[in-house]
């Protein structure tokens, strides 16, 4: 600003001739000092734009970092550990499977062979049968997706709930096929006694059915 004024006092002094090439000095100065008005405006708002890009930059890269961490948690959710795999109800739900299905053939074989039950009533235990080994099988594929790694993310203490209640499904499902086959036992041998009980009562008095 200095200099503007300084040249505008020098324009006042010289000649009425001079004073167009004076006119044309002072636009020029004025035009530079626009220019650098316009540079240093330049210059912060860059600095402005490179302060923004920064936090961009660091809120891009720490929502990567976030990513890559949780992206890592997820993955190792796929992971089966050792103490997993190694849980003593594991065993006991593969005998318990096993038991299902022998229990279940015998049980089918027996009501079969022993003549005690009509074609309804037979009808209708080997479809209780049938669901049983639906849902022993059931019970087996989800125990697989537990301890087998990449099936399914799940903490440790999840996958240990997890066998706790197909542990418990199975359970209840060898109980209640046990106790199906004890009363269907003893039902074949009380109305196989029943036959004989009146097989014996005919013959003692000679009736003929």
């Amino acid at each position: 600003m200095k200099k503007i004024l300084t040249i505008l006092l020098l324009a006042l002094a010289v000649p009425a001739r001079s004073r167009a090439q004076t006119q044309e000095v002072t636009q020029l100065i004025l035009n530079l000092e626009k220019l650098r008005e316009l540079r240093k405006t330049l210059r912060e708002l860059k600095k402005g734009y490179d302060i923004l890009f920064e936090g961009y930059t660091k809120i891009r890269d720490i929502s990567r970092g976030n990513f890559k961490l949780h992206q890592a948690f997820l993955d190792g959710l796929l992971q089966v550990s050792p103490a997993v795999k190694n849980y003593g109800r594991i065993k006991e739900i593969v005998q318990m499977q096993l038991a299902i299905a022998a229990e279940c053939r015998s049980g089918s074989a027996r009501l079969s062979s022993s003549g005690q039950f009509t074609a309804k009533e037979i009808a209708y235990l080997e479809k209780v049968y049938k669901d049983l080994l639906a849902g022993s099988l059931k019970n087996l594929d989800a125990l697989l997706d537990v301890v087998t790694a990449r099936k399914l993310r799940a903490s440790d203490d999840e996958r240990l709930s997890m066998i706790d209640a197909i542990h418990q499904d199975v359970s209840g499902q060898l109980v209640f096929l046990r106790h199906l086959n004890s009363n269907n036992s003893v039902l074949a041998a009380q109305r196989k006694d029943e036959k004989a009980s009146l097989n014996t009562t005919q013959n003692i008095y000679d009736i003929t059915p």
